[in-house]
């Protein structure tokens, strides 16, 4: 069971896993560096735990102990109870959740792992907004996808926005970054997959059209700002449209993804 520990310091070493979770570079270096992650609200920690990931510590205020107390007694890493205003003294932020884990990364699968029985899966080139990465995880895995592909430059989804956003999704869909680039699309042909783009491209069809009749699917999403590389969105096998009214003429990449994906496990 967890030790429960009491911390009245802000600046107890113990507590460096949650410090300054607002500064978005520094939580990356300390996270690659030290291989952890952190998961926020009761949900996402149960949802992280039951998936494996081995916690490092707790944070807690201790109106939290209770709901949280069978997940606490899988594991014997430490609880740090701290009071409301010290716990958003050392991460810089409200914790309203009231709780947070810091677990440990895995290695990551290789893509023939990932794509093990997949029929149906989500490929994202440099969406670099956390928000949007942990948003399309949670459509992908409400909407029946099998599995997520990442481009080398892809925000991280195990970042604690990220989880949050995905509401656990990460931990529950399996998922790894393609390790070329380059030849991304061309390798997911090979094995079997159609690849369809999302895009505005002038050949670009109606996604309903675009995935009718696949049997194993790639649904390719493009970055924020300018959508697809140039060389994802012409190797793609099929380029797919979600049509528009009223002069608008695209949707966040979050919204997008969710309707495709809507469109796309009813083909």
């Amino acid at each position: 069971m967890a030790e429960l520990v009491d911390v009245q310091d802000p600046a107890d070493a113990r507590l460096a896993d949650y410090r300054d979770l607002r500064d978005v570079e520094l939580r990356k270096h300390l996270e690659a560096e030290h291989g952890l992650f952190l998961a926020e609200g009761e949900k996402v920690v149960r949802r992280a735990v039951e998936a494996g990931h081995r916690p490092r510590s707790f944070l807690m205020a201790a109106r939290w102990l209770d709901g949280l107390a069978d997940v606490l007694a899988t594991t014997d890493a430490p609880c740090y109870v701290v009071s409301e205003g010290l716990a958003e003294e050392v991460t810089g932020f409200h914790v309203h959740r009231g709780a947070l884990a810091s677990l440990e990364r895995r290695p990551l699968p290789t893509v023939d792992d990932v794509l093990g029985g997949a029929r149906s899966v989500l490929v994202l080139e440099e969406i670099v907004d956390h928000t949007n990465v942990g948003a399309i995880f949670r459509s992908g895995a409400a909407l029946g996808f099998d599995a997520v592909l990442l481009a080398p430059r892809c925000a991280d989804p195990l970042y604690r926005r990220s989880v949050k956003v995905a509401m656990g999704a990460v931990f529950t869909l399996p998922w790894t970054r393609l390790p070329d680039w380059h030849d991304a699309l061309a390798s997911l042909s090979t094995r079997g997959f159609t690849t369809v783009a999302l895009t505005l491209a002038a050949d670009a069809v109606p996604v309903e059209e675009a995935v009718a009749g696949v049997d194993r699917l790639a649904l390719v999403l493009g970055s924020e700002g300018h959508g697809l590389s140039p060389r994802w969105e012409q190797t793609a096998e099929r380029r797919a449209v979600i049509p528009m009214a009223a002069g608008i003429d695209s949707l966040n990449v979050a919204a997008a993804s969710a309707v495709a994906c809507y469109v796309a496990a009813r083909r």
